[in-house]
């Protein structure tokens, strides 16, 4: 089983927390518990996030890290993360938990993300919206490499119990502020558009990264994508959608 339903919006969570603990903390607890009393169930992975470290002084982060978010978002995926822990230790229940960074990939219809939105703007020759400065740093993480790491990981833990309560990073190891990741975008779509920078968001961490050593060391994990291939295939995909939509 992949526990993958959440809230994933951070300014969302931020205007509303409290149905971002519903839907991602009591959420987490409603499945874990129909799962233990569920003998078919056989292995759990739990989709945390890199927000779950909250704000560290060392950078990246590495699984021995506490978790320690602090604004709505964070916090709700560091709880929901934290009872995962609690049912693998509490009752054996076949728990791993995977921290990953910011997903992007086609598929994405969210377009105050900023790699969605990028890209629409981009197509209807429209300046891209960055929230931010354009300074935060962040590990992007192509979709097709999350959805295989998720079954990856799901196959160690049937072959090995010693995994069960185990959480693994997974990154591609390649941490790019906003502004950057943006700009990657408009050369690989030719454009010559120049970003908005609108420096609105609030209650967000300035860096955030993943060390994904240990996925490398004990699962022979890598991933299949690094980021500007992930980004080529992603315009590739609104390219489509757009020209099928209009």
């Amino acid at each position: 089983m992949l526990h993958l339903a959440a809230q994933t919006i951070v300014p969302i969570a931020n205007r509303n927390p409290v149905s971002t603990f519903e839907s991602n903390v009591g959420g987490t607890w409603s499945l874990l518990e129909a799962c233990r009393r569920s003998p078919a169930v056989k292995q759990i992975v739990i989709a945390s996030s890199d927000k779950a470290y909250g704000e560290q002084e060392r950078l990246p982060y590495d699984e021995t890290m506490p978790l320690a978010g602090r604004h709505p978002y964070d916090a709700s995926k560091s709880s929901a993360d934290l009872i995962a822990q609690s049912y693998a230790s509490t009752y054996g229940l076949p728990v791993a938990i995977t921290r990953c960074g910011n997903f992007y990939g086609g598929g994405d219809l969210n377009w105050s993300r900023i790699v969605p939105g990028t890209i629409r703007s981009v197509l209807r020759g429209r300046r891209p919206v960055i929230r931010s400065d354009g300074q935060l740093v962040r590990d992007y993480f192509y979709v097709e490499d999350g959805a295989a790491a998720y079954a990856f990981l799901a196959e160690h833990l049937a072959q090995d119990r010693g995994l069960i309560g185990e959480a693994f990073n997974f990154s591609n190891e390649q941490p790019v502020s906003v502004i950057d990741l943006t700009n990657s975008i408009l050369k690989l779509m030719a454009s010559d558009l120049q970003p908005d920078i609108r420096d609105e968001a609030t209650h967000e961490i300035k860096c955030q990264y993943l060390s994904a050593a240990k996925a490398r060391e004990k699962l022979s994990w890598r991933p299949n994508f690094q980021l500007d291939q992930g980004l080529q295939l992603t315009i590739e995909w609104y390219r489509n959608f757009f020209g099928e939509a209009h």
